[in-house]
C-alpha cells in the first residue's frame, strides 16, 4: 500500500475521501514554472533535507549481484498456497502478500508473508549502510527516491507475481468477534499468484455489481478467497473500534503527473481493498510486538502517548454538540468519531484532520522485555512496532532481523545502544521526508493555484503555533499559511481564506483571512 503507508500516526493509517478534484490547466504555458519538470525541485529537496537521492557504486553492484543468505534450514514450502496482493496499479516494491481459510470452528486463519529482505541485505553491507543512513523511501509525487536499489525493493526483494520468494509468515487466528491470537511466527518461500489493484478490488468489494478484475476472474478460488480475507479484516476493524481504535479519514492528495509535470491532483479514496491490508497490516505489526516480547528479545516499539492538546479536543467535540470526558480516553474518542461519521460524512475527514494534528506524531522507542510498555494511543494497542515494509523503511528491515534471530535461536544482532541511535536516526530521517514530502505537495499545489490569486475558498485550520497559523482548502487538496488576520484561529475552526500569493519554487501559499 504506502501509496504512502503510516503516515497518520506512522501507524498504517490511510489518508482518504471520496472524489477528485480536477484543475483544468487551461490558463498555464509552456514558459511557466507549472509547465516545467518538477524532478529537478524534488531532488534538490532531497539533498537539502540531508538525503543521500543516489546509491553508492558500491551498493548498486551488491543489488546487481545479491544472493540469498539463508539463515535456519526449518524453511517451510507455501509456494501452493493462492498468495494474492493488494497494492497501487505501479507499486513494485511489494512487501506483503496474504492467504485466508475457514476454520471448522467458524474462526479464520490469516497468513500473512512479509518479504524477507534481510536474506539479500544482511546487516553491515554497502546496500544496508546506505539505506540506514536515508532510512525510509520518500515518495515526492513527482518522483520516487527508494531506500533500496530498484535492483532489490522492485525485483529481488519484492514479492511480485509469479515468482518464487522468501519470506517471514506470520499466522493469525481471527475469531467471529475478530479477536486475534498469534499461531506462530515462521521463515517459508511464497509465490504471489496475484498481484491486484486497490482500485479494482475495492470498486468489486464495495459495489458488489462491479466484476471481478477481468485478467483474474479465471483464477479458481481468488475470489473467495478475497472474500474470506475480506470477512476477516472486518472482524479486525470491528473489534478495534471496540476497544478504542480511533477512526480516520484525512485528506491525502496524490499529483498526478506527466513526464514530471503536474498536471492534476487526485485525492486517494477510501476503500474496502484499502481497509482489508490496513487491518492486516495494524494485526501483524502487533503480533510481531508481542512475539520479540514473548521472546524476551529488545524491540523498536512505535509509540503515540496520550494528546497533550486533549482540551481542544474536548472543545471541538463540544462545539459539535457532543462531550468528551476530562481525562484522554482513546475509548470515548473513537466512539465520538464514529458518531460525527455517521452524522455528517461529508464533512468527517475536517474532523479528522483536526484530531490527527492534535493527538501528535508517533515516535520510536526501544523497549525491553520486562519494562512498561508506552504503547499506542490512536490504534488502542499496548505494544506495537514497525515490520511490515521492510522494502521501504529501515526500522522495518531491522525488525525483520530481531524477528529472525528468535525464529532461529540466534544472538541478537543490535545492541540495546545501537537500537536507540537507529531509532533516533529514523525519526530524524522520517521528519524530513515528512518535510520533502510536504514541500512538493505543496509546490504541486502552488503550480495549480498559480491562476486563482485573488479568489477566496473555505477553509479549515490545519495548524495554530507561534511558527505560523495554515489551513486546508475545502474545495481542493492545498494547505498554505494565513499570513493576515490570523489572530485568533486554531485547529479545526472554519474560515474563509483569499489567495494572495503564491510562490511556485518554493510552494508557499499565503492566504488572507476574510470572514
Amino acid at each position: 500500500m504506502e501509496e504512502k503507508r503510516d503516515r497518520a500516526f506512522g501507524g498504517d493509517c490511510f489518508g482518504a475521501i471520496r472524489q477528485l478534484i480536477s484543475l483544468a490547466p487551461k490558463t498555464m504555458n509552456s514558459s511557466s514554472p507549472a509547465a516545467d519538470d518538477l524532478r529537478p525541485q524534488a531532488r534538490r529537496a532531497m539533498i537539502e533535507a540531508g538525503f543521500e537521492p543516489d546509491f553508492p557504486q558500491a551498493a548498486l553492484e551488491q543489488a546487481e549481484n545479491a544472493q540469498s543468505e539463508i539463515i535456519g534450514t526449518e524453511i517451510r514450502d507455501l509456494r501452493s498456497l493462492l498468495w494474492s496482493s493488494i497494492d497501487n496499479e505501479e507499486s513494485r516494491d511489494l512487501d506483503q502478500v496474504e492467504w485466508a481459510e475457514r476454520l471448522p470452528d467458524g474462526d479464520i486463519r490469516l497468513l500473512i508473508g512479509i518479504a524477507d529482505v534481510d536474506a539479500l541485505v544482511p546487516k553491515g553491507s554497502a546496500v544496508d549502510e546506505h539505506a540506514a543512513k536515508n532510512t525510509t523511501s520518500v515518495y515526492t509525487g513527482v518522483e520516487t527516491f527508494p531506500m533500496l536499489p530498484l535492483a532489490l525493493s522492485a525485483d529481488e526483494t519484492s514479492l511480485l507475481p509469479d515468482v518464487d520468494r522468501l519470506a517471514i509468515v506470520v499466522s493469525l487466528r481471527v475469531s467471529s468477534q475478530g479477536e486475534v491470537t498469534r499461531e506462530e511466527v515462521f521463515a517459508a518461500r511464497v509465490r504471489n499468484h496475484a498481484k491486484l489493484v486497490y482500485e479494482e478490488i475495492g470498486a468489486w468489494l464495495d459495489e458488489g455489481s462491479t466484476p471481478f478484475p477481468g485478467n483474474f476472474a479465471e483464477k479458481e478460488g481468488l475470489q473467495e478467497q478475497l472474500e474470506i480475507q475480506s470477512e476477516a479484516a472486518i472482524r479486525l476493524r470491528a473489534q478495534r473500534v471496540k476497544s478504542g481504535a480511533l477512526s480516520f479519514e484525512t485528506v491525502e492528495a496524490r499529483p498526478v503527473v506527466k513526464d514530471g509535470r503536474v498536471v492534476n491532483l487526485a485525492l486517494v479514496a477510501q476503500n474496502r481493498a484499502r481497509d482489508l491490508i490496513e487491518s492486516f497490516m495494524v494485526a501483524v505489526n502487533g503480533a510481531i510486538a508481542d512475539f520479540l516480547h514473548s521472546h524476551d528479545s529488545l524491540a523498536i516499539a512505535r509509540v503515540v502517548r496520550e494528546p497533550d492538546r486533549w482540551p481542544r479536543i474536548m472543545e471541538i467535540a463540544r462545539n459539535l454538540g457532543d462531550i468528551l470526558p476530562e481525562k484522554p480516553d482513546a475509548i470515548a474518542l473513537s466512539e465520538f468519531l464514529e458518531r460525527r461519521k455517521k452524522a455528517d460524512p461529508a464533512h468527517f475527514a475536517d474532523v479528522s484532520l483536526s484530531v490527527v494534528k492534535l493527538l501528535g506524531p508517533g515516535q520510536y522507542e526501544v523497549e525491553q522485555h520486562d519494562q512498561k510498555r508506552t504503547g499506542h494511543f490512536g490504534l488502542s494497542l499496548p505494544n506495537y512496532t514497525h515490520s511490515t515494509a521492510p522494502n521501504r523503511r529501515f526500522i522495518d528491515l531491522v525488525t525483520q532481523r530481531l524477528v529472525k534471530a528468535c525464529i532461529h535461536n540466534l544472538p541478537a544482532l543490535y545492541s540495546e545502544a545501537e537500537l536507540k541511535a537507529i531509532a533516533s536516526r529514523c525519526m530524524e530521517r522520517e521528519n524530513a521526508a515528512n518535510k520533502v514530502e510536504r514541500l512538493m505537495r505543496k509546490i504541486a499545489a502552488a503550480s495549480l493555484l498559480a491562476s486563482r490569486v485573488g479568489e477566496v475558498f473555505d477553509a479549515i485550520v490545519t495548524g495554530a503555533s507561534p511558527k505560523g497559523t495554515f489551513v486546508r482548502l475545502l474545495s481542493l487538496p492545498a494547505e498554505g499559511r494565513v499570513v493576515r488576520g490570523e489572530k485568533g484561529l486554531d485547529v479545526g475552526e472554519k474560515t474563509r481564506a483569499k489567495l494572495i500569493s503564491v510562490d511556485r519554487v518554493k510552494g508557499f501559499i499565503d492566504f488572507e483571512r476574510v470572514d
